[in-house]
C-alpha cells in the first residue's frame, strides 16, 4: 500500500485523521506509521502539541494496524482499553506514531504504538487493545 493509499484508507475509516490532517507514512499487517505536524491550534497553552493530538495519533496508528490484521470473517475493530505513558513533549515538527501487533487473535488484537519527534525522542508508549467485531 502506498502512503497516499494508507492516508486514503486512515482519513476516510476515521474522519478525525483527516480533520487533524494525520498522514499515514506506511500501512501493513506488521506496522503502521502516521505523522502529524505541530500546529498552534492543536497544542496547549505552552505550545506543547495536547496530549489528547498525541493519543489520537497514537489510537489512530493502533486501529489501523488491528484492522490490517483483522482474522477471516471480522467486520471492524473497536477500541477496548487503551494505556498511555507520556514519556516527552512535541514543541515543533512531526510527531510519528509506530504501531506493531502484540498479539493477534480471534477476538482480541493488542497493538503498541511508540510516538517519537523529530529527533526521534520518545514522546509516548501505548497500549492498546482492540476488540474484533463480527457481524451479526
Amino acid at each position: 500500500m502506498t502512503p497516499d493509499q494508507a492516508t486514503d484508507l486512515v482519513r476516510s475509516s476515521m474522519p478525525l485523521c483527516d480533520t487533524l490532517d494525520i498522514r499515514a507514512m506506511a500501512a501493513g499487517p506488521a506496522e503502521v506509521r502516521l505523522e502529524i505536524d505541530h500546529a498552534p491550534g492543536l497544542c496547549t497553552a505552552g505550545g506543547v502539541l495536547h496530549g489528547g493530538v498525541v493519543m489520537t495519533l497514537a489510537d489512530s496508528a493502533g486501529a489501523t494496524c488491528a484492522y490490517l490484521n483483522l482474522p477471516e470473517g471480522a467486520s471492524g475493530t473497536t477500541t477496548l482499553e487503551s494505556k498511555t505513558n507520556f514519556l516527552g513533549a512535541v514543541r515543533d515538527g512531526t510527531a510519528t506514531a509506530v504501531a506493531t501487533p502484540l498479539h493477534v487473535g480471534g477476538s482480541t488484537i493488542v497493538i503498541e504504538t511508540l510516538v517519537t519527534d523529530d529527533a526521534a525522542r520518545p514522546v509516548a508508549k501505548v497500549t492498546q487493545t482492540q476488540m474484533v467485531l463480527r457481524p451479526r
